[in-house]
């Protein structure tokens, strides 16, 4: 069993974290900004020091490649991302990415070759808070979102396009795979509770749950605010609010395992003296299992065009991204519970409540998850946090995994 460089491991994560780092101590680096372009060509810089080959494809994904003795043999690949949220912590993605770092490095030192290449992957656009929907990169190469769609989604911000910014900061790659990969691995912070309630360093993720990511478009009517009288008008800010108030309380009636959050809205014109005319808004609904999780973007559905016939407003409920519930592959899962158990970490089974890249993966490989925990469960937030020696303890794991599925 061979174990990772803590210190080498957390002077990469606090370097990176320079980058977009934020007032209390978190990161914003939000996908192809230039912010989040200096950490991927740090990432890359790094990845060639290791002796890392380097191939980015047309959205952005960027490969790291240690060659092994079969050079045309598929690759067992590991990563996760380097973009953030908005007010993100330091651990979020960027973690997974440079814990696969961190195993080539050990490799090397270690003068360990494989037969199989060894592949660390930085996908674009995980969290999708700038361009919708979230896990683009990797839902491109598997093959669930078409890539001129992905190129063509406008920024929530200022509506440039992710393509038009691919190709400003030069990550409109050309790299192309024939391969899939032999396996997929990734460590990622828990961003729950769970692992440091039960006082565990490892958690071995044996699936995630479902999530549809929905976008709600309401038209009503603009006018003036101090000449229209109340039922007069077509308010269609008033007509969100109301939808939204019915779906957040549906989310909390519905099921303890639901999850529904409302997280972004758009008000036109967003004047104050002019009653709002059109309103879009994202829903992000969650939930392990499917039937329950498709009762709920029903019941949604309904609750937007019930409140938008009260507002005499028209409504339109479109499906961003859409994933079922998915249980990783039974070896890949087993591979992970044996590194941990020959390392001498206790563990436990833990089923994923957010969405990774490693979703995307398991439709075209095997694929399993390392979860490490998180201070307080805490994530996409500024003040997320982790332990190094936790750290560290779910890289080992990664770096035996990736071994022996290599050798």
């Amino acid at each position: 069993m061979i174990s990772v460089n803590q210190d080498r491991l957390w002077r990469s994560l606090m370097d990176m974290a320079r980058i977009g780092a934020t007032a209390k101590g978190g990161n914003c680096r939000l996908a192809l900004t230039d912010e989040e372009v200096q950490g991927r060509r740090l990432f890359m810089q790094w990845c060639e020091e290791a002796g890392c080959e380097l191939r980015i494809d047309p959205i952005g994904n960027i490969f790291a490649r240690r060659d092994g003795t079969q050079k045309d043999a598929p690759a067992v690949m590991c990563g996760s991302h380097l973009d953030t949220q908005p007010a993100g912590g330091r651990f979020d993605g960027v973690y997974g990415v440079l814990a696969g770092l961190e195993v080539i490095r050990t490799l090397n030192d270690l003068d360990v070759s494989t037969r199989y290449p060894i592949e660390v992957v930085a996908w674009t656009n995980e969290e999708g808070s700038r361009f919708t929907p979230g896990m683009m990169g990797s839902a491109v190469y598997s093959g669930k979102l078409d890539i001129d769609v992905a190129r063509a989604r406008p920024c929530m911000q200022t509506g440039v396009r992710l393509g038009d910014e691919l190709q400003r900061t030069g990550f409109a790659g050309t790299a192309t795979y024939a391969q899939v990969p032999k396996a997929y691995f990734e460590a990622h912070i828990e961003q729950g509770p769970i692992l440091e309630n039960a006082n565990l360093p490892i958690g071995v993720v044996t699936g995630a749950q479902g999530i549809y990511e929905l976008e709600v478009t309401i038209v009503g009517f603009e006018s003036h605010a101090g000449t229209t009288p109340m039922n007069l008008r077509k308010d269609a800010l008033e007509a969100a609010a109301n939808m939204i108030a019915s779906i957040l309380d549906l989310g909390h009636r519905i099921d303890p395992d639901a999850r529904v959050t409302v997280g972004h809205i758009d008000c036109y014109p967003n004047s104050p003296s002019t009653i709002p005319g059109k309103v879009v808004f994202s829903i992000d609904v969650r939930h392990p299992q499917q039937p329950m999780l498709q009762k709920l973007v029903a019941e949604i559905e309904t609750i937007c065009d019930q409140r938008a016939m009260t507002h005499g407003a028209s409504v339109d409920v479109q499906t961003v991204a859409a994933y079922e519930p998915v249980a990783f592959d039974d070896q890949c899962v087993q591979r992970v519970r044996q590194a941990t158990s020959s390392l001498g970490y206790p563990a436990m089974d833990i089923c994923s409540g957010a969405g990774h890249d490693a979703v995307n993966l398991s439709y075209v490989a095997p694929t399993a998850m390392i979860f490490v925990p998180c201070k307080a469960g805490l994530s996409h937030n500024e003040l997320e946090d982790a332990d190094p020696v936790h750290l560290a303890q779910g890289a080992s794991v990664l770096a035996n995994v990736l071994l022996d599925e290599a050798m």
